[in-house]
């Protein structure tokens, strides 16, 4: 196999995903060539909340990286998240008992600035060759890997691969026994070469917007979900940022989108300042830039995560949460997998689909049974009467909303919320037991 560059691993794109990758792979001492389109920093259309999963797996990865984000001046601590049903009535839920005492478990900080710290440690990484303003154009299978085409997607020279500067000129191809793709929701390898579709019943459509002058939002930057009539099954969402700043969007899925004709941009514009529960809050709000828009490909169906010679991370593999939209955490958590399973690959010398099942088994035996909860509660959060019922037995019943609390770090009493056993002790007034 001829090409300008040799590598073991070839990862697509330099989000959480990819840079968690390539971290996790030059604890291996591994060598690997990350190919991602942008420059950075670069913005990217989230939501921007990262949860305790994200942080402890930081923690594990670098705590040292950990460190930087907690530290970072524009990061708001986040203690909990506060659901609103339809009805209007909330439910605050702190992520710990011990609400303002400590650390925070969970950090709001704007994606500019979180992913630019993971990419830029990533680019630092022993092994590791970085090429921003770079994108695989095409793949092809060889009998000994594969050979990446790739197109420089900016002229500036400064953002090419430092080590071929020299020269001036970036390789035009890469050779790689293995790809790790961790390119998104729009990834082009995962939809041309691991057959991956875009399903409308399991994607979802999502805008958000920053504002200035939001009023009332939670000073324990407790993350607002506010599930509107309008909008079930999907959701609104406030999440607040220092300065009385705050992101603000909604998300619905993609088919129900195509049914309804919807223009989330309008929508989310008219909802901000008319709609009841909402209009008081943003009177003297402003919008900063315009409204943006993301796709978000959904884990409500389990999908094939590898196969010959690749592994997809992340939004690439479909791995965001049907209920939350929460995708960061699982993009680095199967981008570590990912890597381990790289590693192990290439030490034992093949690469081949039956060896790269493994990976899906890690991943799956960590975020599965999480993925058919939340994929159940989607369901159930389209059924607002349902949704006003557990909020209102919630906000009387002081075990009930604290086992709801548990639930975001207890996978076996989340689990309950899929038994009717539950609503049944809850219409009957029984105590709930953790």
């Amino acid at each position: 196999m001829s090409a300008d560059l040799r590598t073991e691993v070839c990862i697509l794109g330099g989000g959480p995903g990819g840079s968690s990758v390539a971290l996790q792979l030059a604890k291996h001492g591994v060598k690997a060539v990350l190919l991602e389109k942008s420059t950075f920093p670069r913005d990217k259309v989230c939501g921007d909340a990262l949860s305790g999963k994200v942080m402890r797996t930081l923690e594990r990865l670098d705590p040292s990286l950990a460190a930087t984000v907690k530290a970072e001046a524009a990061a708001m601590p986040s203690w909990g998240v506060t659901f609103v049903a339809p009805g209007g009535r909330a439910l605050r839920v702190p992520f710990s008992r011990n609400t303002g005492l400590g650390e925070a478990p969970g950090v709001i900080l704007p994606r500019l600035r979180f992913d630019d710290i993971l990419f830029q440690r990533a680019k630092s990484a022993d092994g590791i060759t970085v090429l921003e303003g770079t994108a695989a154009k095409s793949f092809e299978r060889m009998s000994d890997g594969w050979l990446v085409r790739v197109r420089e997607e900016l002229s500036d020279v400064s953002s090419r691969l430092s080590v071929l500067q020299t020269d001036n000129r970036a390789p035009t191809t890469i050779s790689c026994s293995l790809i790790i793709d961790a390119s998104g929701a729009n990834s082009h390898f995962a939809r041309s070469v691991a057959g991956l579709p875009m399903e409308p019943k399991h994607h979802a459509a999502g805008v958000r917007a920053y504002f200035s002058g939001v009023r009332d939002l939670d000073p324990q930057g407790f993350i607002e979900l506010i599930f509107l009539k309008d909008l079930l099954p999907g959701y609104l969402w406030v999440f607040p940022l220092p300065g009385g700043r705050a992101n603000v969007g909604l998300g619905l899925r993609s088919d129900v989108v195509r049914t309804r004709k919807a223009d989330l941009k309008k929508l989310l514009s008219d909802l901000v300042s008319s709609h009841p529960q909402l209009k008081d809050r943003f009177v003297d709000a402003r919008m900063e830039g315009s409204v943006q828009g993301m796709g978000l490909p959904l884990a409500s169906k389990r999908r094939a995560l590898s196969g010959d010679g690749y592994l997809l991370v992340g939004d690439a593999g479909h791995l965001i949460d049907p209920f939350t939209g929460e995708g960061i955490s699982h993009a680095m958590i199967s981008g570590v997998y990912a890597a381990d399973v790289a590693h192990e690959m290439l030490r034992n010398g093949s690469v081949a689909a039956s060896e790269a099942k493994q990976y899906d088994e890690r991943v799956w035996k960590r975020l599965g049974k999480e993925l058919a909860i939340s994929t159940r509660l989607q369901r159930m959060a389209n059924q607002a009467w349902l949704f006003d019922f557990v909020v209102d037995r919630a906000n009387n019943n002081p075990a009930l909303a604290d086992t709801i609390s548990s639930m975001f770090t207890d996978m076996d009493l989340r689990e309950r919320l899929k038994k009717p056993g539950f609503y049944m002790d809850l219409v009957l007034g029984r105590a709930l037991k953790h």
